[in-house]
């Protein structure tokens, strides 16, 4: 199969889909990878070692996707690389395509690409690409809390994560117990923090404090504890993440007025549309807003402030599903791994995911997929 690997086009998205290990384990395989020039160099791969280990450097996007029948890509499509695509390819990708364009989504299933969603695959109820960022996601919220903590800003609160003899510490309020909650609650816990984790979800809860400590406290999750915890928080971590849907809107305006002036309010979850109403996106150059006193930290691609790690991490767990249809060709793969199916948005011209269906008014049609020989 032929497989290419474009330069991500997202503002200051540094990450690559594929480190050389795992364009290695292509080639070896007796694939070709197509590997545009310079798309590896923000995380610290040069074209050199990609050429090493057997890709073809290319030197224009318009060549990669045109000799390219599978795409692997990291951030969300834009338009510009929409027109870019093939007929029938194959695009795997961190898709959020329910807070996308419609046009994207509309021109995807005119070109019938398959498109898979990295955030999407499931393997042992678990959302195993996914998960690689999210724990990235999870201790990179601390450091940042940790960082606009601090009086770099003259708004700050001027306080120390740990605390020390006689003074207390930070109180650091995640909301929610998934991977990014639980590496947030580690992370924050590691570093002397008074940890709150709510969570509906009591199994969770029982996890943080089997896996972390009986001194992060957990709270069942309703509107009454998480206005509490809100107002309490030093550090707010949003980490809710509900598979295929915009987040839901759990933080109001009312309660983010309600917290301590110079608050950090760090929303992991914007790159699926906020949990919070005050919430925007923002840029690693310009990562932080003021709203109601309180800092807003609301980058969309956290783990792109790591690129080398997170290029490794989603290359270790996304390489399987690419060598498995690579080796086994589209259908048979589909067939053969129902997590991996799970993972597709659209296919043969047709939205194949419910959830989106519903959001944008698209005819819905299970996968019906045929064995290939």
């Amino acid at each position: 199969m032929r497989i290419g690997i474009p330069t991500e086009t997202a503002f200051e998205e540094k990450r690559v889909a594929l480190a050389p290990a795992g364009v290695d384990a292509l080639v070896k395989s007796g694939h070709s990878v197509f590997i545009q020039s310079g798309a590896g160099l923000g995380s610290h791969f040069s074209d050199e070692e990609y050429l090493k280990v057997g890709a073809t450097l290319v030197y224009t996007p318009e060549e990669v996707y045109q000799r390219s029948e599978l795409i692997a890509k990291i951030a969300p499509l834009k338009e510009a690389e929409i027109d870019l695509i093939q007929e029938e390819q194959t695009i795997f990708s961190f898709l959020h395509l329910a807070i996308s364009n419609k046009k994207i989504i509309d021109t995807l299933l005119k070109k019938k690409v398959t498109a898979v969603s990295y955030e999407l695959i499931e393997k042992n109820e678990q959302l195993p690409v996914l998960q690689s960022m999210s724990e990235i996601a999870g201790q990179l919220a601390v450091q940042v809390g940790e960082r606009y903590l601090t009086s770099e800003y003259n708004e700050s609160r001027g306080v120390l994560m740990g605390g020390l003899t006689g003074v207390a510490p930070a109180a650091v309020v995640v909301l929610g117990a998934g991977v990014v909650g639980f590496n947030a609650a580690r992370a924050a816990f590691d570093r002397g923090a008074q940890v709150i984790v709510l969570d509906r979800d009591l199994r969770r809860l029982q996890r943080i404090e089997n896996f972390i400590s009986k001194n992060v406290t957990t709270v069942a999750a309703n509107p009454y504890t998480i206005a509490r915890g809100v107002k309490f928080a030093d550090v707010l971590i949003s980490a809710i993440q509900i598979k295929a849907e915009k987040a839901p809107n759990l933080v109001t305006t009312e309660m983010v007025k309600t917290m301590k002036k110079g608050a950090v309010i760090v929303d992991v979850a914007i790159d699926q549309g906020g949990c919070i109403e005050t919430s925007r996106p923002t840029t690693l150059s310009e990562p932080i807003f003021f709203d109601h006193d309180v800092i807003h930290y609301c980058v969309p691609n956290m783990p792109a402030m790591v690129p080398r790690t997170a290029s490794y991490g989603l290359t270790n767990a996304s390489v399987e599903y690419i060598l498995n249809i690579a080796d086994n060709g589209l259908s048979n793969a589909l067939l053969g791994d129902d997590g991996l199916a799970k993972g597709v948005c659209t296919y043969n011209g047709f939205c194949s995911n419910e959830t989106l269906a519903e959001t944008f008014n698209l005819e819905y049609r299970r996968l019906h997929i045929f064995p290939t020989n």
